[in-house]
């Protein structure tokens, strides 16, 4: 095992060899990452560390900092299995620590956020300030921007959207605690988003649409100013091979027609003769 630092001039000769035993406790309700960043600091305070974290109970919790969303089993398993820091879950972990825990579990140092915590006194008296004054404490830094605090406030204010979504996914009013009246106004309002969503949705194949057709004829108007001359020069070409064929169409069917008719009335011209001369024997007769 790694050889810790020479620091703690109240281990024995023996246990030089050890890591150094340090203690971080809290609620960890909703385990987030500021909690694994803070356990990864006090991991990381020596090179060779033992990392003990303290989770209070819920009775010890609702007593002093008041309601949380995760059950002590919850947040103890929690610690247990979402952060790769901790070598051991101390639950039930004292509200304020005391010598007789620090002997217990052989703690050199306990790690936490420099903030004052009052303790159970009432006075506002420090959690921490034993082990302050007896140089056992060392500071962690807070995570700016995340918190226990911060997440509960996210989903207040966003509540009806929450109840919403889990109305939607089969709870009843009463496991949301809602009254009759806010459930029946929630699915009114449901109903309402999913309309407004169809319409939105409507508009924006809509809006696609027309965006590809005002595309489509910018590309036909920049391919007709770039190919004007040529295209008409072609039409124009094809406009007269076709007059010409037309022409010559019109000029053959009209020749047909006149030698048609030619033939007609040579043919009058011999009906006639053939007549004139029945007369003409008639009348020898």
């Amino acid at each position: 095992m790694e050889r810790g630092p020479k620091m703690d001039n109240q281990k024995a000769k023996g246990d030089e060899e050890r890591p150094f035993r340090v203690y971080a406790d809290g609620i960890y309700d909703l385990f987030h990452f500021g909690h694994a960043r803070s356990l990864e600091q006090a991991k990381k305070l020596f090179p060779n560390t033992y990392l003990l974290v303290g989770c209070c109970n819920d009775e010890v919790t609702h007593k002093y900092k008041g309601k949380t969303v995760m059950t002590e089993d919850e947040r103890y398993e929690s610690l247990a299995i979402a952060s790769s820091w901790v070598d051991e879950v101390i639950p039930d972990a004292p509200w304020v620590i005391t010598q007789e825990f620090l002997d217990k579990h052989k703690i050199d140092y306990v790690a936490h956020d420099s903030l004052p915590y009052a303790d159970a006194s009432g006075a506002g008296n420090d959690v921490y300030e034993f082990v302050k004054a007896a140089g056992k404490f060392k500071e962690t830094k807070r995570t700016e921007g995340i918190s226990t605090s911060d997440l509960i406030m996210r989903m207040l204010k966003d509540y009806n959207q929450y109840v919403m979504r889990n109305l939607a996914r089969g709870y009843t009013r009463k496991d949301l605690g809602v009254s009759y009246v806010k459930e029946k106004r929630l699915r009114v309002n449901m109903e309402l988003q999913k309309l407004r969503d169809k319409v939105k949705e409507h508009q924006d194949r809509v809006g696609e649409k027309l965006s590809t057709v005002k595309k489509t004829a910018g590309v036909l108007h920049d391919a007709w100013v770039d190919n004007a001359d040529r295209w008409v020069a072609g039409f124009l070409e094809k406009f007269e091979e076709s007059c010409h064929i037309m022409g010559t169409a019109i000029k053959n069917h009209i020749q047909e027609g006149i030698r048609k008719q030619r033939g007609l009335s040579l043919l009058q011209y011999d009906d006639e003769d053939d007549q004139d001369d029945e007369y003409e024997d008639v009348d020898e007769g």
